[in-house]
């Protein structure tokens, strides 16, 4: 016998019926999502100035980031100086990312881009088992100009390059990201969802404080990581 609330058992016409009524609305949801899409598609763009960056191998313009391509989504990863551990939620969402080379396929390619001295961020790109690129934004303007500036949050911003001319076309932070990994589109479909404690539920769901569920950066790196 389990301890906790369940769903309303009923039979499988009343079953089909409120699936149907809910699939409605997920349908419109999606065709609310093409629209979005459609206009991000018309957004107008702003050119960006000749930034250089930390790589692995030295300093790297930004149009050479793109390594060849014409479209490049940068997640800008948060960084706290001196410690072991960084942001878990950036931990996370960016260790969903193990296969990226689909996107050779759209002229586009996904990196990683932190205000931590380089050698510290692929160092800890290694402990944590990431496999997307890496890039500093230390030592240039580049991160607070685009909205990740140091000691704050984290966003995802998109470019598009012309030449060696590269246009910022698109921002989004905060709950905006959700929309680009999987994790929380799993966990979404469960019948108790992701149990904290803002999320609308039935009265006696399983609910938990905020973010208290997520995997901490050092479990991520027992997952993922070399050791």
């Amino acid at each position: 016998m389990t301890n906790h609330a369940l769903p309303p058992v009923v039979d499988t016409a009343t079953w089909e019926r409120r699936l149907e009524a809910l699939r409605a609305r997920e349908k419109a949801a999606t065709r609310e999502l093409d629209a979005i899409a459609a206009e991000r598609r018309r957004l107008p763009m702003v050119e960006m100035p000749d930034y250089t960056l930390e790589g692995e191998d030295g300093p790297v313009r930004l149009a050479d980031v793109f390594e060849g391509h014409s479209q490049l989504i940068v997640y800008n990863h948060m960084w706290f100086p001196g410690k072991e551990w960084q942001c878990p939620g950036c931990t996370g969402f960016t260790s969903q990312y193990t296969r990226l080379e689909f996107l050779d396929n759209y002229d586009a390619r996904f990196v990683i881009v932190t205000q931590g001295p380089i050698d510290e961020a692929l160092a800890y790109k290694q402990r944590v088992g990431n496999r997307m690129a890496w890039y500093s934004t230390a030592n240039s303007s580049f991160g607070t100009d685009v909205g990740a500036p140091p000691d704050g949050g984290f966003a995802v911003n998109v470019f598009l390059r012309d030449g060696d001319t590269v246009y910022r076309t698109w921002h989004t932070d905060g709950r905006g990201t959700e929309q680009l990994g999987h994790a929380f589109a799993l966990i979404d479909v469960l019948p108790y969802g992701r149990q904290e404690v803002w999320q609308d539920s039935p009265d006696g769901w399983p609910q938990s404080p905020t973010y208290s569920r997520w995997a901490t950066s050092k479990e991520i790196a027992a997952l993922y990581g070399p050791g």
